[in-house]
């Protein structure tokens, strides 16, 4: 990844699902029904979320993100023969409390202690991640939680990442953009803001317009975080 200027942001901007929030911990919580099935049901639900939202936007048949979510799994539990009247309501549920990873709220507090703007920009409905936002006690450290249903598309959609510079007040490459998610990490660098990769997941780079400016393991090593300079 090319290394380009570390000078502080004004804003931190983050995705939420798989970049703050961990979304496998949902199948997690179910653990012991879903057995060895786990991880393929986790892998297979998120997979069709993220292509229904996607589908979606260029049908122009928008849908919020827990009308999808929930598709989404219906579609994964029918296809694996998991029971889904007992599992379903259990998981979605699971999906509103799903577990922040474990640096996040230090590296909240050290881009608010620098005085840099906090927020997060995300697919999920408003219910959705004030549940989850809520659930990790981090809403003290965030300056403003967007989701998509203002604009009514879907990342990546560029109105979407525009959602985030008219919020804040803030000119695109005087944001820093985090996400786990290779597609969404492109996508917000074509649209001009400064992208910090968060690769989770050891994930490969992709072939679409953009480029992030830094490839990361972990929040905790945004490089403007550095020795906590």
């Amino acid at each position: 990844m090319p290394g380009a200027s570390v000078e502080f942001p004004q804003a931190c901007v983050f995705d939420a699902y798989g970049t703050l929030f961990d979304y496998a911990s949902a199948a997690a919580r179910c653990g012991a029904v879903l057995g060895p099935r786990r991880e393929q049901l986790n892998n297979l639900w998120r997979e069709k979320q993220l292509q229904y939202t996607w589908l979606r936007t260029l049908q122009g048949k928008h849908a919020d993100f827990w009308r999808v979510t929930r598709d989404a799994l219906d579609f994964a539990l029918e296809t694996l023969e998991l029971p889904a009247v007992s599992l379903c309501e259990k998981l979605m549920q699971a999906y509103l409390a799903l577990d922040a990873f474990p640096e996040v709220p230090t590296v909240l507090e050290q881009l608010k202690a620098k005085g840099i703007k906090t927020a997060i920009l995300s697919n999920g409905s408003r219910e959705m991640l004030h549940a989850a936002v809520s659930h990790a006690r981090i809403g003290r450290l965030l300056d403003a939680v967007l989701s998509v249903e203002e604009v009514g598309v879907y990342k990546p959609h560029p109105r979407v990442y525009q959602l985030a510079v008219d919020r804040l007040g803030v000119q695109p490459r005087a944001i820093s953009y985090q996400s786990s998610n290779a597609w969404d990490a492109w996508a917000a660098s074509a649209f001009g803001m400064r992208v910090v990769w968060c690769n989770r997941y050891a994930q490969c780079r992709e072939r679409l317009p953009g480029l992030p400016d830094h490839e990361i393991a972990s929040l905790s090593d945004l490089p403007f975080l550095a020795g906590d300079a």
